[in-house]
């Protein structure tokens, strides 16, 4: 095997490595990335909670001087988008080639960063040989490949994400050079040789869609027993989290991950964005916001969740609109490197203010509105509401009220009122309609929507509330005249609709 590799100084064996751990995070990553003067960086917050906040990065991107500065002064750790894959490391068979990685490693060492190395064994951007090979030949070459990589970066490299995306979305094993060689004793065989060649990495299985509970989670689950049972050394589960707004919020995050810590494992938020149908608007960045808020509330809840990575954090260096046609806008920097709605969540999440980057007013709401049913003579009301945290503190939801305002018309004048479904859960919401204590033409009653619990972060929403009334005698409404009626289809800003806190009128225009 003919080994290509430049002289550079690596970390000395003897040394410790700084580990992608829960207990060795608030000692050694701590003192990560230089801190801006005016403000913690989102590094310096999750080091406070023991964990690591990161960014992955490419080599194309880092001649971006404007890009490379905040690289290395927000983010702790890094981790190559594609320059240590094994088309790039091993392009001819037995002929390495690490100076993209390097580059990386480079940049990681003189800005006082840790790096996640991916990723060693994947069914993509595999070169043509691999896939090639006689099944004879498989386990040798995967072997000689993990051994001459981590070598190579053994004490540069805290983490690897050994096997990437071994399942399909159904829980079966995905097809590869490796499975139809070796089954699925490929992956404990891959750990063994990462193992072998680097003893204080930490090693990672990693995966999408294995964020919430479900099949894909639940064939991890059954996998990571098993490699422990049987000795395998393994040391985390990579939880990519490349969500969607319009799939909603993986179902039970926090409680998918206790279930792995509670195996004795780490777990680490690895590839994290959210992306959305273009074009954004106010109501998807701050649902995004919300997701991305969410996230971290359940990784700092979780003991062994380390620490969590995003997928590059800037709209400019996206993945997504290529890959996703028609969707984007999903990280925390925009195209011009300026902070989002999602940047301040994730920071006010973290324990920190905001950054103050929004221009906001502390509490500030605001409501968006659709019409959930276009009739404007049936007899049901069904107003579609959202609210938006634009100011730059967190709102408590019970100190919230909000006002649709209607006009009762003929028939009865007592009513009943509904939550269909929310997000944040029907359970959460409080509902009543209201006689108004100054009746106006088309705004007689209004329905008085509230919270019992929760807190809205800058820059998040509750998502939609998909609310319902009606008269108790079913008698038809006349909406056509009623003060916050509206048809559009899609949510937008509403003025007719008003917003209070502590009962003081924050939002809209009262009839």
């Amino acid at each position: 095997m003919s080994l290509v590799k430049r002289c550079r100084p690596h970390r000395s064996p003897g040394l410790p490595v700084l580990v992608v751990g829960a207990l060795a995070l608030a000692a050694g990553l701590a003192g990560g990335p230089a801190s801006a003067a005016s403000q913690d960086t989102l590094h310096d917050l999750a080091a406070a909670q023991g964990k690591y906040f990161g960014s992955a990065t490419d080599n194309p991107e880092l001649p971006d001087a404007a890009y490379a500065a905040k690289l290395g002064s927000e983010f702790g750790q890094i981790t190559p988008g594609n320059s240590m894959k094994w088309d790039t490391t091993e392009p001819t068979r037995g002929r390495f080639d690490f100076a993209k990685g390097d580059v990386i490693t480079d940049f990681a060492q003189e800005h006082g960063q840790t790096v996640r190395g991916h990723t060693l064994v994947w069914h993509s951007q595999l070169p043509g040989w691999v896939g090639a090979l006689p099944s004879a030949e498989v386990e040798t070459a995967m072997t000689d490949h993990i051994t001459a990589e981590a070598t190579h970066y053994r004490g540069e490299v805290a983490a690897w994400d050994v096997v990437n995306e071994p399942f399909n979305e159904d829980g079966t094993f995905r097809t590869s050079p490796f499975y139809n060689a070796m089954g699925k004793d490929y992956i404990a065989k891959a750990l063994r040789a990462a193992h072998a060649a680097d003893p204080d990495a930490k090693l990672y299985i990693n995966d999408y869609n294995v964020e919430g509970k479900g099949a894909k989670s639940d064939a991890m689950y059954n996998l990571v027993s098993d490699l422990l049972d049987e000795g395998v050394p393994l040391d985390g589960v990579g939880m990519q989290a490349h969500l969607a707004i319009q799939y909603g919020f993986p179902y039970q995050m926090q409680a998918n991950m206790q279930r792995f810590a509670d195996l004795g494992l780490d777990v680490a938020v690895t590839e994290l964005d959210v992306r959305m149908q273009l074009p954004a608007d106010a109501a998807k960045l701050a649902t995004q916001s919300s997701y991305y808020a969410q996230v971290v509330d359940a990784c700092l809840a979780v003991e062994r969740c380390v620490g969590i990575t995003v997928w590059d954090y800037t709209d400019k260096y996206s993945w997504v609109p290529s890959t996703f046609p028609g969707e984007g806008a999903a990280n925390l920097y925009d195209d011009g490197l300026a902070p989002k709605p999602a940047y301040a969540a994730v920071r006010t999440a973290l324990g920190g203010d905001d950054g103050g980057d929004d221009g906001g007013t502390p509490g500030t709401l605001k409501a968006l509105y659709r019409a959930n049913d276009t009739a404007a003579g049936d007899n049901q009301i069904k107003p579609g509401l959202q609210l938006v945290n634009t100011g730059t503190a967190p709102v408590s939801l019970p100190a919230v009220t909000v006002r649709y305002w209607f006009s009762g018309d003929n028939g009865a004048t007592t009513y009943g009122s509904w939550c269909d479904w929310s997000p944040i859960g029907c359970s959460t919401i409080t509902h009543r309609v209201v006689a108004a204590s100054s009746p106006k033409s088309g705004a007689d009653h209004y329905l008085e929507v509230g919270f019992t619990g929760g807190t809205l972060a800058p820059g998040a929403a509750t998502g939609e509330m998909q609310l319902r009334l009606s008269k108790t005698d079913w008698s038809n409404f006349n909406e056509s005249d009623d003060y916050s009626h509206g048809t559009g289809a899609s949510y937008a800003d509403a003025s007719k609709v008003t917003v209070y806190v502590g009962g003081e009128l924050v939002w809209g225009i009262e009839p």
